[in-house]
């Protein structure tokens, strides 16, 4: 909850990610809110109130997950909106403003984002959600103490730099601060 709410101000493409794990974190507990507490929140959580609000804020996501057909797989609206603003803005820099910066990342990341797009069978979405499902993987694999070749890194360091671009341009569009011109 408390790490959702600056990362969503500070670092966009934090946030995203995070919340792709919230969302599987509740998925695998089977949408419990009971389970939730007992074995995650409670645990770590020993102030009452905070673990209230947690609690509270699992129930809300829990609920909206249910609603949204979101169960088994999927994103919550509010990160596939995040996800859509985010490509907007991509479209924007490379087709409208031609930034040179952005478009040098972009085409660096390119092969790779192609690459985990085929690999995955999601030809079907964009190759700014295949880099977040890029990123996301790789955070999951190294949990689970996958070790990665020296090009594989290589492959996820430029899509990483990819995201971070953006998620920096993001922060400056959503401040105020975005100048098209460069």
């Amino acid at each position: 909850m408390q790490i959702a709410k600056k990362t969503k101000e500070s670092n966009i493409a934090e946030h995203v990610i995070y919340m792709f794990q919230i969302e599987d974190l509740i998925r695998a507990n089977n949408l419990d809110i009971n389970v939730i507490v007992d074995t995650i929140l409670a645990p770590q959580i020993k102030d009452e109130v905070l673990l209230g609000q947690y609690t509270n804020w699992y129930k809300e996501l829990i609920k909206r997950m249910k609603i949204e057909g979101k169960k088994e797989k999927g994103h919550l609206t509010e990160i596939d909106e995040i996800l859509m603003e985010l490509l907007m803005l991509h479209d924007t820099l490379i087709n409208v403003v031609d930034n040179k910066k952005y478009k040098i990342v972009f085409e660096k990341a390119l092969p790779s984002l192609k690459d985990f797009q085929q690999k995955s069978n999601h030809s079907n979405i964009n190759l700014i959600e295949v880099g977040f499902n890029a990123l996301y993987s790789k955070v999951i694999l190294s949990l689970k103490g996958q070790k990665f070749t020296e090009s594989t890194e290589t492959a996820f360091k430029s899509i990483a730099e990819l995201i971070g671009t953006l998620a920096a341009y993001y922060h400056k569009m959503k401040t105020g601060d975005m100048d098209f011109s460069k």
